[in-house]
């Protein structure tokens, strides 16, 4: 398959996206669309960015929000993985933010990835490269809806 890439860039952000393969076309259209790329450096930055992006994914992507009632809040429908040099973050569907402090994988294949990630991070010969790319390796060898090729990027971080 020729767009398998679901890793986008915003700023100095990689945005890595679950979901509907659509999805990584609407993010990239819709970021492609600012101005100016919009600050990802943090738990709130993120939270006010998803808020305002999740109108807009109502509003002109035509995002279908009917949900089971008993939800608190609607869903964006998408889970995605940040990672940029102050850190790596993730947004859950229903636009919680967190920060992790050493990897962390959503998908349908996660429970694999991070089950390989846990077990090569320790390994003093791997880099956090080696490790990410053994996660995507083992969901897609143990995940029927997971597969390669893996898609990987490398980034200087500051100190």
């Amino acid at each position: 398959m020729a767009n398998h890439e679901k890793i986008i860039r915003v700023g100095n952000s990689f945005v890595a996206i679950t979901g509907s393969a659509t999805f990584k076309l609407i993010l990239a259209d819709y970021f492609s669309g600012l101005d100016t790329p919009p600050p990802l450096n943090s738990v709130a930055d993120i939270f006010s960015v998803w808020n305002v992006l999740h109108g807009v994914l109502k509003e002109h992507y035509y995002l279908q929000t009917g949900e089971d009632k008993e939800e608190d809040l609607e869903s964006s429908r998408m889970d995605v993985l940040i990672a940029n040099p102050r850190g790596i973050f993730g947004v859950a569907a229903h636009r919680t933010v967190q920060e992790f402090s050493k990897f962390y994988a959503y998908g349908s294949g996660s429970p694999y990835a991070l089950g390989a990630m846990y077990a090569a991070y320790r390994a003093p010969s791997l880099d956090a490269e080696a490790v990410a790319r053994l996660g995507v390796m083992a969901a897609a060898e143990f995940h029927d809806e997971s597969g390669l090729p893996v898609q990987s990027f490398v980034m200087d971080v500051e100190e």
